[in-house]
């Protein structure tokens, strides 16, 4: 069972038939559920809920930090515009897992540190490694199709990203990763992070400048250039939307794709003809849709958050070492059917460098199997919030189902 993107529009009433836990207080447009919030997140929030087309306010999320234009975790719903900088330039960046038929005792006594360099091998890892061919996979093929057909139906530009089909099945680097979990029972499960890649990348930074541009030619004054938007009925936005589509796609199946490379690299750690896989679930955390709420009509951009509409499945993950979880959305509207996307960063990737060691790395993994070494101290556990603070904080957000505990961790570059 697959959960993705919204493509329809969705009817989002404001007001929740019942109380819910409530928000921190921000400002009359910025709403929180963040108990660990510094200060240039609480003001990244700020500015942008003081933009003219935001309706009913600003969700921030209980793992905001501070990013490029506006905070990571925030749930913004405009009115007549999009912005694409708040979409961000991972567009459709989102988690995907899969629960298998095996157990821990089916582990025991195995060397995962074979199925880490299979994996390493079978997923090209870190943002400018991509596949050599694309045809060592039978179930790359038809993806490939699909993303050309709706390429061409939707007059999607990609001369920018002449090798696009290439990056499909790739990791990338930064947070993005690959984990073989166990959990609350010794199930087994495959869990991996990413997104559009380079070609996305591409996509999002074409249009930021066009926002720009648009913005400029028209005398608008903005706080921030990443403020800059597309508005309703222009060529650029009809443009915009056709192509945000395509990559968010290309993501969902970027993720599939991986996911059945990991299926193929652990049946075969295993012996066995397959992994019997039982559920899997992909979501994006960084994308943008229509809803409707109080009977309004909005865009609403998760940066960096999740669907949490009533029993809708979704992926929270923890940071690098920490655990993970299966949840299921519990239809806050208050907070505008969202929640947590992963712990949140409060040292920034030079901070954490700074302070911190290889060696530090390797207390903090114990004994989950990784790829040692300096390059990824930047992500070490201390680096972000508390997983457990910040589940605490989505309570009126989401239920758990299940918590996942690394065994196996494999990160890009």
């Amino acid at each position: 069972m697959t959960a993705s993107v919204v493509t329809g529009s969705v009817m989002l009433p404001h007001h929740p038939k019942e109380p819910m836990q409530a928000p921190f207080p921000i400002s009359d447009s910025v709403k929180s559920w963040a108990s660990l919030l510094d200060d240039a997140t609480r003001e990244q929030a700020r500015s942008l809920g003081e933009l003219p087309f935001i309706h009913p306010h600003i969700a921030l999320m209980p793992d905001a930090h501070a990013g490029l234009g506006s905070a990571v975790g925030t749930v913004i719903p405009t009115v007549g515009v999009v912005l694409p900088a708040a979409v961000g330039v991972d567009i459709g960046c989102g988690m995907i897992a899969a629960r298998t038929r095996y157990t821990a005792a089916d582990l025991e006594g195995r060397d995962l540190t074979r199925l880490r360099d299979t994996l390493e091998h079978v997923i090209p890892l870190s943002p400018g490694n991509y596949n050599k061919r694309t045809d060592r996979f039978p179930f790359t093929a038809p993806r490939l199709k699909e993303l050309q057909q709706l390429a061409g139906r939707d007059d999607v530009d990609l001369s920018h990203s002449p090798h696009w089909k290439v990056q499909l099945g790739t990791l990338g680097g930064g947070n993005h990763f690959i984990e073989l979990c166990l959990d609350e029972d010794d199930r087994v499960w495959m869990f991996l992070h990413s997104g559009s890649r380079g070609v996305g990348n591409k996509i999002a930074r074409v249009h930021i400048r066009a926002a720009q541009e648009q913005c400029r030619r028209e005398g608008v004054k903005l706080n921030h250039p990443d403020h800059a938007y597309l508005r309703e009925g222009t060529p650029e936005f009809d443009r915009y939307l056709r192509e945000l589509r395509w990559a968010q796609h290309f993501a969902l199946l970027n993720r599939e794709d991986m996911m059945d490379r990991f299926a193929w690299a652990l049946a075969d750690f295993m012996g066995d003809p397959d992994v019997g896989e039982a559920e899997r679930i992909n979501s994006h955390h960084n994308y943008t849709e229509p809803a409707v709420i109080d009977g309004v009509h909005v865009w609403l951009t998760r940066k960096g958050a999740i669907d949490a509409s009533q029993g809708r499945p979704g992926l929270i993950p923890g940071s690098m070492g920490a655990q993970s979880y299966v949840v299921e959305g519990l239809g806050n509207d208050e907070a505008l059917r969202s929640a947590p996307h992963g712990a949140g960063r409060t040292l920034s990737r030079t901070q954490a460098k700074k302070q911190y060691t290889a060696a530090d790395l390797e207390k903090a993994m114990g004994d989950i199997v990784y790829r040692p070494g300096k390059q990824w101290v930047d992500e070490i556990p201390a680096a972000y919030k508390p997983i457990d603070v910040v589940m605490e904080d989505a309570a009126s957000l989401v239920t758990i189902r299940h918590t996942l505990r690394q065994v196996l961790n494999v990160k890009g570059l």
